[in-house]
């Protein structure tokens, strides 16, 4: 234990990206010992968990929902805190609202008797018999796969494998061989539901006709809940950049990382766009792997993950953020409009192009915490293709597609967005170098994407990896419990170290070297 606190001591860290699994990993290293900087482009904390400002307050046009609250109550926990006493978070029953074209809705409850009567109200007994079913083998799924595969910091097929065999019953729920849809259109038999549960591979940044059928367990996964933060989403980031500041954590804003260097075959130090040099002992980069393999950071680290755990890549997203008052359609926090043809969308977007008739989320940020008058913020998103090379006209179409889309309905807003409200693919590319616009990082279609994600180790002893490009993939959850990942290979890796009694080299560099796995492997759905 004296050798393991001696290697922390001497040990510096620096976190590449203050999103949440860099925040994560930073909150953990310091809890720790290590000293920790974290370094960050833009200016605040949060990643994709972004802020717009507007004259009713900042608006989400990020991620709008915290699921698996335990997960962040364990990280808080981990520094002698409670989640609860840095932010205010509100259940919402309500999990959302669905429409369709044919004027019918549908609204879903984190009570699962509840969502099953509004089911049967809905499409009838039969469906309501389906639901249940679904539901079951859902959670069934979820609980598999948390286990051997999320919680893991290596999943393993081998694990799964181990794990389904002692329960066969869940062979037929994973669905092996089928898609998402596939799987849907044997389990309802009223399309809408089929066209709302291949909604949650979008979550992923899937298509439901390409990625596989157990990707179902998302369902669950909101099924157990969903909160809203008070004050938007963004002031989680800031509540976990808050105490990991107050826990020494150092941070530096509104200053990229340009280089990652090397010395003597390990990590040596992170070098930022004015020219500083951060000598580090380990890197977490928080960032999209494709930027590690494309040098956006460097040639020294083009080698730290493989080309499948990075290709091909997930959906982007067109993305509005504005205040306004609506009218027409009763709103509640989350609500999602249907287009008519999903394999329209879905074909679309396999070919690069903007949809010309997509489904819409809605997210009504001010509503269950209305506390003024006049406008309301919203967030709505479109899915977009990944590398869309977005023009003015492009943008002009988008706005055309989504408020028309709405309007038709029964949903319209005063005043109607201009495009300069509209976040595309495009900018996304821009924001977050090297990610073509992917919100997700891999895409997750085929049978094996869980097992291809990148894990936290890279092939570059003192090189981790955190974030939603890392497993166990895509969401505000999973991207946190990567961070865990990143800090607890981290301190085993220091362990190895320390138990080779290493000689210590001037700046803590350390002569012995990391026991590092040979490859990143794996990860999986949100």
């Amino acid at each position: 234990m004296e050798d393991d606190a001696l290697t922390r001591s001497q040990t510096r860290a620096v976190v590449i990206g203050a999103g949440i699994g860099g925040l994560s990993a930073a909150m953990r290293l310091v809890a720790q010992g290590l000293a920790v900087t974290v370094v960050e482009a833009a200016d605040m904390p949060g990643g994709k968990m972004r802020t717009t400002p507007s004259d009713a307050g900042p608006i989400d046009i990020g991620p709008t929902v915290l699921t698996m609250r335990p997960v962040f109550e364990e990280l808080f926990a981990n520094l002698g805190e409670r989640l609860t006493d840095h932010v205010t978070l509100h259940r919402d029953p309500l999990l959302a609202r669905h429409h369709w074209r044919d004027g019918s809705s549908l609204d879903l409850f984190d009570d699962p008797d509840a969502s099953a009567e509004a089911v049967r109200n809905f499409a009838g007994a039969k469906a309501e018999r389906q639901f249940r079913r679904f539901s079951a083998k859902a959670r069934a799924l979820f609980e598999a796969f948390d286990g051997p595969v999320m919680q893991a910091d290596t999943p393993r097929f081998s694990r799964l494998t181990a794990h389904v065999l002692r329960k066969p019953s869940l062979i037929p729920a994973m669905a092996p061989g089928l898609s998402l849809a596939r799987r849907l259109s044997l389990s309802f038999s009223d399309p809408r539901l089929q066209q709302l549960f291949g909604r949650y591979a979008t979550y992923v940044g899937g298509s439901p006709y390409q990625s596989p059928a157990v990707l179902g367990l998302i369902w669950h996964s909101e099924a157990q809940g969903v909160w809203s933060v008070a004050g938007g989403m963004h002031g989680l980031a800031k509540a976990m950049h808050d105490l990991a500041a107050s826990k020494g954590v150092e941070f530096i804003f509104s200053q990229p990382v340009t280089q990652i260097d090397q010395s003597e075959g390990r990590i040596a130090q992170a070098v930022l766009l004015d020219g500083t040099c951060l000598p580090a002992d380990v890197i977490v980069f928080n960032g999209d792997p494709r930027a590690l393999r494309h040098g956006f950071l460097g040639d020294a680290v083009t080698g730290a993950v493989p080309d499948t755990g990075t290709e091909p890549r997930s959906l982007s997203a067109f993305v509005w953020g504005f205040a306004a008052e609506p009218a027409g359609v009763d709103l509640v926090h989350h609500n999602v409009f249907f287009c008519d043809d999903p394999k329209v969308e879905f074909g679309d977007l396999a070919q690069g192009q903007m949809p010309r008739d997509a489904s819409l989320y809605v997210c009504a940020q001010d509503r269950g915490a209305r506390t003024h008058d006049g406008p309301e913020r919203f967030e709505i998103i479109m899915n977009g293709p990944p590398g869309h090379r977005t023009t003015t006209e492009d943008r002009k179409t988008c706005q055309t597609r989504t408020f028309e889309t709405l309007a038709r309905m029964g949903l319209t807003f005063s005043p109607t967005p201009d495009i300069s409200a509209l976040t595309t693919p495009a900018d996304f590319n821009r924001a977050f170098p090297a990610s073509d616009g992917s919100l997700y990082g891999r895409s997750p279609h085929g049978m094996s994407a869980t097992f291809q994600r990148p894990t936290a180790r890279t092939t570059i002893p003192g090189l981790y990896l955190a974030g939603g490009g890392a497993h166990p993939g895509a969401g505000i959850p999973m991207a946190c419990l990567s961070g865990k990942h990143a800090a607890a290979a981290i301190l085993s890796d220091l362990a190895s170290i320390s138990t080779s009694r290493p000689m210590a080299m001037p700046g803590g560099m350390s002569t012995g070297s990391a026991t590092m796995a040979p490859a990143p492997s794996p990860s999986s759905a949100s």
